[in-house]
């Protein structure tokens, strides 16, 4: 670390390749995008390597690598802007079937799928939701998988700090969770009558 902090690329580089493939999981699990994954985390680490002097090992080196994704990620959201199907090219329309026609689990019976997907995308539409403070330290804590201590420091906070936001965004969750299972539960009592 000590080397790269003094400007050594191919230091840097070695500390690179340990977290790079973690990395863009990371990524992918933010995104959801294999290519636009790939994209994030050589930008991750091209901002890491101009800003290799101000990390200060208060954290883990990986959790700092994930803070600069997710403000990477969020520079990405405010400039994202709809595509429409028929403007991709031959070979992106061929990728998005692909895709497409590969989402389903085939072991999985077609209720299961469906369950799990509307459990799925019923999370990632809650976590939209909530404020980008409380995104980011469901992220850290959960997809990350990093202490509290490291979070607070790649978050440049309190530890303190880190556990409110945690609590206030498990609440906010619980309470969407909650008012969705009850409207569920009311909509089948409509129809029962």
């Amino acid at each position: 670390m000590a080397q790269a902090q003094a400007g050594d690329a191919e230091s840097f580089c070695e500390l690179c390749r340990v977290h790079e493939a973690r990395l863009v999981r990371q990524a992918t699990a933010l995104c959801g995008d294999a290519t636009l994954a790939e994209d994030l985390a050589q930008e991750t680490l091209v901002e890491a390597w101009k800003s290799i002097r101000r990390y200060n090992g208060q954290c883990q080196f990986f959790t700092w690598l994930c803070a600069i994704l997710l403000n990477r990620f969020r520079n990405v959201l405010r400039q994202k802007r709809p595509v429409a199907f028929s403007s991709l090219d031959g070979r992106e329309q061929d990728g998005v079937h692909f895709l497409l026609g590969n989402l389903a689990d085939c072991g999985s019976r077609p209720d299961e799928v469906t369950d799990l997907s509307e459990r799925a995308a019923f999370l990632q539409e809650c976590l939209r939701k909530l404020p980008e403070k409380h995104r980011e330290v469901i992220y850290l804590r959960f997809y990350v998988d990093h202490s509290l201590e490291g979070i607070a420091a790649a978050l440049d906070c309190s530890v303190g700090t880190v556990k409110s936001r945690l609590f206030n965004a498990l609440e906010k969750l619980r309470t969407m969770n909650r008012l969705s299972a009850e409207y569920r539960e009311f909509r089948q009592d409509q129809h029962r009558v």
